[in-house]
């Protein structure tokens, strides 16, 4: 489970929205001023960003919480969100590059271009509607752990 906190700043039935705020890891690091990383963090900055999550816990406006999302459900995300298209537009640029050599002597760019954008867009769709289901799936969602408790117990 990767967890991160936050402050629950709106709750809507079951779900809260959760302020966090990004930070860099790269404090610590020994080898910080030359790396790439931590200059681009730098440029950023610390970040906040809201995120929608599972309130299983009923945590209220103002509570500091734990927020969690599995490995597996965020590796599954990512991989359909970066390998699905790339796949499309692969397998839609072969399938036109052999289309067009059936068609033609000479084979065709254009078919296998045609054939790239083609399946490009399907995975986009698809991708699409993998969006929507897993909207609704708990191995894909964040989720309210816990309450954050600090060190002087508040």
């Amino acid at each position: 489970m990767i967890e991160e906190s936050g402050r629950i700043v709106a709750v809507q039935g079951g779900f809260a929205w959760v302020e966090t705020e990004r930070a860099s890891a790269c404090g610590g690091c020994a080898v910080r001023k030359g790396c790439g990383t931590s200059a681009i963090a730098k440029v950023i900055g610390r970040r906040r960003m809201q995120l929608r999550v599972l309130n299983r816990i009923n945590a209220r406006v103002g509570d500091t919480v734990v927020v969690g999302i599995s490995e597996s459900g965020l590796l599954r995300g990512s991989l359909a969100v970066y390998a699905a298209p790339l796949a499309g537009l692969f397998a839609g640029a072969l399938a036109g590059y052999f289309a067009g050599r059936q068609l033609t002597a000479a084979g065709s760019e254009l078919l296998a271009i045609s054939g790239a954008l083609a399946g490009f867009l399907a995975a986009l769709f698809w991708l699409r509607r993998f969006s929507r289901a897993s909207e609704k799936d708990v191995a894909y969602q964040p989720v309210v752990l816990r309450q954050h408790i600090t060190i002087d117990g508040h």
